[in-house]
C-alpha cells in the first residue's frame, strides 16, 4: 500500500503496473481509494505470479542434488525433462509417488526423458530419503523455495502451519526449454496424472 497526492501520477503508474503485469506474467489487482476533503489516493497493490502454462518458457534454476553437485535445468537442453515438486520427504503420498516414477524409469528413459524431483527438504535428508526408498533419479533440494516459487507450486500454509511447502506438481520440459505438460495440484493427497505426463513425452518423439 502506498500514497500518491498527484492523480495524474497515480495514473501513470497504474499504466507502468499494467504493461508490466502483461510482459512478465505477471497479476496485478489495484484498488483505489480516494479520501473525502482531499486529493490523496491510496493503492492497494497485490502481486500474484500467473500460472505456467504449456508453451511457456521453464525458468532455469540452480539447486544442490541428494549427492551434493549443483544442477542447473539448462544442463538438460536436448532431453525432455520430467520436472515434479513433491511436499516432503519420508511421507506416504511422497514415497508412493516417487516409487512409481522408480519402477517406471525405463518407461522414461525409452521416452528420452530425465527425472527430477524437488522438495524443500535439505540435501542431507533427500540423500537419506533416495537410499531408503532405492530411487534412481536425482533429488533436488530447493530449500530456499526458489524453483518452487517460479513454477508458482507452493503452499502459502501447509499441513501443521508449515509454510513454503512446495506443492505437488508434474511438469513436461522439452529439450528446447518448453513446457509440454504442466499440472499443479492444490490436494497434496493426489498424485499427478502420470498416464498424460507419458503422453505428452510420447507426442515430443
Amino acid at each position: 500500500k502506498f500514497l500518491i497526492k498527484n492523480v495524474k501520477l497515480a495514473k501513470v503508474i497504474f499504466v507502468i503496473v499494467w504493461v508490466s503485469g502483461y510482459f512478465y506474467q505477471v497479476q496485478y489487482t489495484v484498488e483505489d481509494l480516494k479520501i473525502p476533503n482531499n486529493n490523496y489516493y491510496y493503492y492497494n497493490l497485490k502481486i500474484k505470479k500467473m500460472a505456467l502454462k504449456v508453451g511457456d518458457n521453464a525458468p532455469d534454476f540452480t539447486l544442490t542434488s541428494d549427492e551434493k553437485k549443483e544442477i542447473n535445468l539448462k544442463d538438460y537442453q536436448g532431453k525432455n525433462v520430467v520436472l515434479l515438486f513433491f511436499p516432503l520427504a519420508f511421507t506416504g503420498v511422497c514415497t508412493t509417488e516417487l516409487c512409481t516414477m522408480r519402477d517406471d524409469i525405463n518407461t522414461y528413459g525409452d521416452l528420452n526423458a530425465e527425472i527430477l524431483a524437488v522438495s524443500v527438504d535439505s540435501p542431507f535428508a533427500l540423500e537419506k530419503f533416495k537410499a531408503e526408498q532405492s530411487l534412481n533419479f536425482l533429488l533436488l533440494s530447493d530449500f530456499n523455495k526458489e524453483a518452487s516459487k517460479a513454477y508458482d507450486t507452493i503452499y502459502e500454509t501447509f499441513a501443521f502451519g508449515m509454510q513454503g511447502v512446495s506443492k505437488r506438481s508434474a511438469f513436461v520440459i522439452d529439450g528446447k526449454g518448453i513446457i509440454q505438460y504442466a499440472e499443479v495440484l492444490e490436494n497434496a493427497g493426489e498424485i499427478p496424472n502420470f498416464d498424460a505426463v507419458q503422453e505428452a513425452l510420447k507426442n515430443l518423439n
